[in-house]
């Protein structure tokens, strides 16, 4: 139930709730919702896609037509090996349990002048794809779904009064990419594609692409959607999303939780015990019930006003485009998720926020309108130590909105921390049913700390997700990364505490030096590790397309093979000489055996040999199929290296060198031509 989830996070930490939450796969539905963009994920700072998992392409079957002529617009969706998008809502096709999937939509759209009509879409055939149950299950389960080329005919009928001319035509197509692991952001893509209506234009012959549309297509009678295409699509409207939730016409929910939640933050130690202070001065300037009302009510305006405020720049940003993009690339998604961790830690007592001295000395006195309204503003100011956490986060997910929307959320933030002024400035003598703090508004804020920290896991584990979908050969590496930061962060504290322990230059030296070399020598080694693995990585993909190319089978001899059962007896069957490392990634020794012997020359090239066959056996899963294997060899430990062949002898051995490896290659190999 992962939105119920964040739903609940998002209301207590965040003081938001999404309208509507239902069960989705975590990163296949997180980030629903309409963008203008090409069809890869911009590259800020040089830090996109590796490369685009689904491209597209438009085009028309013809660019000048007659008056009363037709033409068809082909938009493309071509899928790399291992990705599919799904399926148009029309075709109905994804079994129950798939509500989360992104559906594929197109349409066209052109100015109210345009003397165009659309006819019904034709969309392509779906086939057998392999996508990640939504059920938890561990094994992918099989769906109907588009992949390799799949292209969408939208035919478009020309008026018989049209007038002679240029008419650009916009073509948008929504989908989203998934492989058998996750799904990725939902990309909307967009081409403009100019017609010229030109009187004795011939109408061309479909070919190429459009062999495969019905022209029969022409002739059926457009539907009122069709007739308007200029018009957005019933199920786009209002489709802008806040952390991945719909907001649909839902959106005074949202308002409402909003409220709630700036509520909420009236409970934290830096707010609660000032509010009956608060309260206290503007009923004795006010001295009169009507009046302390009056200037109650300029306060919560002046509360309120703070959080606008703070909600203007982010609506700037969202006028400009569809900023929830930006969750698509790994590196934002999972520095939003590391900065709301620290920020939770922070919110349950281990650092705090200071707020500058000259900020306490300003203390507007609320004996008028104005001052009231600035005693308010100064109110919110004075509990940022307390809330400031949250708003970081904050600022990032309300971006996902529309301006008007951003500025409601943050004015319903705003209203909801101001409610208590201004029910208390109307019933002054309920101040003395405020509770105290103690141990309970510490709890309040300590739980809000653990949500919040629930909520930064969730985008961090997004944000790796994305990375593994983009750079596979970086999966096997994370916990090493994670090494990386650990020791990087124990190096800045070493360093850090060296200085503010010794004042004398030699020890600062000493342990700056000793920091930095942890650091870079970490970053190297992971560095490394992760080239290797890249160049791996590249090198097999390479050699499978090569495979397919020829028309091979699987069965590779120049790079190393995943491990299964069937590949493994195939392997013998065919006379190979096969090599198999059992390794896991947990197992730090077998992976320096591999750098030091099995990727060093001359054992690497040794093994490059058309007649042998090496597999990785990972053990890392304890359902792993080579822990039978390894059962079958009668061994219980790894690293294990085996060298074998059908007929010939077996080599096993859990720690050897080149000399080691060569020999048994040699000997196995000798055994097997000496069986002949």
């Amino acid at each position: 139930m992962i939105r119920t989830v964040i739903a609940a996070i998002a209301v207590v930490a965040l003081g938001l709730a999404p309208a509507a939450a239902q069960d989705s796969d975590a990163l296949g539905g997180l980030f629903g919702g309409s963008s203008k963009s090409s069809s890869q994920t911009p590259s800020f700072g040089g830090f996109g896609q590796d490369a685009p998992k689904v491209s597209f392409a438009a085009e028309a079957s013809q660019t000048t037509v007659a008056p009363g002529g037709t033409f068809v617009i082909a938009a493309t969706l071509t899928h790399i090996d291992g990705f599919h998008s799904w399926p148009s809502a029309d075709q109905d096709v994804l079994p129950d349990g798939f509500d989360f999937a992104v559906r594929t939509e197109a349409s066209l759209s052109w100015d109210d002048a345009v003397p165009f009509e659309t006819r019904a879409t034709q969309w392509p055939e779906p086939h057998a794809a392999l996508v990640a149950d939504p059920n938890g299950g561990s094994a992918p389960v099989e769906v109907m779904a588009y992949d390799g080329a799949a292209t969408i005919f939208l035919p478009v009928v020309v008026a018989e009064d049209a007038s002679a001319g240029s008419y650009g035509v916009s073509v948008s197509v929504l989908y989203q990419a998934c492989d058998d692991k996750v799904c990725l952001i939902p990309e909307q893509v967009d081409e403009t594609i100019t017609i010229e209506v030109a009187a004795g234009a011939e109408q061309a012959v479909l070919a190429g692409v459009f062999e495969g549309f019905d022209e029969a297509t022409f002739s059926a009678e457009p539907s009122p959607e069709q007739a308007s295409p200029n018009s957005e699509p019933a199920t786009q409207a209002g489709s802008r999303t806040f952390f991945g939730f719909d907001l649909g016409g839902g959106f005074l929910v949202v308002l409402l939780a909003a409220g709630l939640g700036g509520f909420i933050l009236n409970l934290t130690p830096c707010v609660l015990p000032v509010i009956p202070i608060k309260v206290m001065t503007i009923t004795h300037h006010a001295g009169t019930p009507g009046k302390a009302l009056l200037l109650g009510i300029w306060t919560a305006v002046g509360v309120t006003s703070f959080w606008i405020a703070l909600g203007i720049p982010v609506a700037l940003v969202s006028g400009f485009g569809d900023p929830s993009r930006v969750f698509g690339l790994w590196w934002f998604s999972g520095g939003l998720g590391l900065f709301m961790a620290v920020m939770s830690l922070g919110l349950m007592g281990l650092f705090t926020i200071a707020l500058p001295q000259a900020v306490y000395k300003v203390n507007p006195k609320a004996d008028s309108l104005h001052g009231s309204f600035l005693f308010g503003v100064m109110t919110a100011v004075f509990g940022l130590p307390c809330f400031g956490f949250v708003i970081g986060p904050l600022l990032g997910g309300s971006a996902t909105q529309p301006p008007l929307q951003v500025l409601g959320i943050f004015g319903a933030l705003g209203a909801g921390m101001a409610l208590p002024y201004l029910v208390l400035s109307a019933k002054p003598s309920w101040v003395e049913r405020i509770p105290r703090t103690g141990p309970a508004s510490e709890l309040v804020k300590q739980v809000m700390g653990l949500l919040m920290f629930g909520a930064g896991a969730f985008f961090l584990g997004a944000g790796l997700l994305t990375l593994v979908a983009e750079r596979p050969y970086v999966g096997s590496l994370l916990h090493f990364w994670a090494v990386v930061f650990f020791v990087s962060l124990a190096s800045i504290w070493l360093v850090y505490r060296t200085f503010q322990i010794s004042r004398k230059p030699l020890p600062r030296v000493v342990f700056s030096l000793i920091g930095v070399a942890l650091i870079g020598g970490s970053i190297w080694f992971v560095a490394g590790e992760t080239a290797i693995a890249r160049a791996a990585f590249d090198e097999k993909q390479a050699a499978l397309e090569a495979a397919e190319a020829d028309g091979g089978g699987v069965l590779l001899t120049t790079v190393w093979n995943d491990y299964s059962p069937a590949l493994h007896e195939q392997a013998l069957e065919e006379g190979y000489t096969v090599v198999l490392d059992f390794t896991a990634s947990w197992c730090v020794n077998c992976k320096a055996l591999k750098a030091a012997v099995l990727n060093k020359e001359p054992v690497k090239g040794t093994l490059r040999a058309d007649d042998i066959v090496t597999f990785t056996v990972d053990l890392s899963s304890t359902k792993a199929p080579g822990w039978d294997l390894l059962s079958e060899l009668g061994q219980t430990g790894i690293p294990l290296l085996v060298v074998e062949r059908d007929g010939g002898g077996r080599w096993m051995s859990n720690a050897y060198t080149s000399g080691d490896v060569l020999s048994a290659i040699e000997d196995v190999q000798g055994e097997q031509t000496a069986s002949r």
